[in-house]
């Protein structure tokens, strides 16, 4: 029963944070930039789970994200995935319990991302500009991201260990 409790939370998770970062944190913006709470969120499952699982957790929370507010189908799906899976590589190398490793993670998380967007808007889009305001997004979303991060793992951590997160074997 405690495995599919966790599949439950694992998917509910991306549609609460797209809620909330469709309703609640585009209140609260930062210069119209609000936090990716998917990415939080993909980026602690990737941090605390396999290599294979974080990877194909982040691709179908990045397409989950892609359908259901209507941007280019498969660019965060890509990104997500990619970026879960560098993050996974790092699992067996850093000191999970510490709340410093949480935030990097996120800061981590965020800049792949944001790379992985970016590269695949050159290559992909007719007509991309670069200018200052997006790195300044990039740089809001980063503080955003990590001032969420702390708080957010503390709960993800716990729950991972010792709470309806524990992982049960099979994804």
């Amino acid at each position: 029963m405690d495995r599919y409790v966790r599949i439950f939370i694992l998917i509910l998770l991306p549609w609460l944070a797209i809620f909330l970062q469709s309703t609640v944190f585009s209140t609260y913006s930062i210069k119209g930039t609000v936090p990716d709470l998917v990415l939080i969120f993909v980026a602690f499952f990737a941090l605390l789970n396999r290599v294979r699982e974080g990877t194909v957790y982040g691709f179908l929370c990045g397409l989950l994200e892609d359908l259901v507010l209507g941007r280019f189908i498969g660019m965060n799906a890509l990104a997500k995935g990619l970026t879960a899976y560098i993050l996974g590589k790092l699992q067996g190398n850093v000191f999970q319990e510490n709340i410093l490793v949480g935030a990097f993670c996120v800061f981590l998380a965020t800049c792949i991302n944001a790379l992985c967007i970016f590269l695949m808007s050159l290559v992909f889009l007719p007509v991309f500009h670069v200018d200052m305001g997006l790195v300044a997004a990039i740089i809001y979303q980063i503080v955003y991201n990590i001032a969420l991060a702390v708080p957010l793992y503390l709960w993800y951590y716990d729950s991972s260990n010792y709470g309806r997160l524990r992982h049960y074997g099979e994804f």
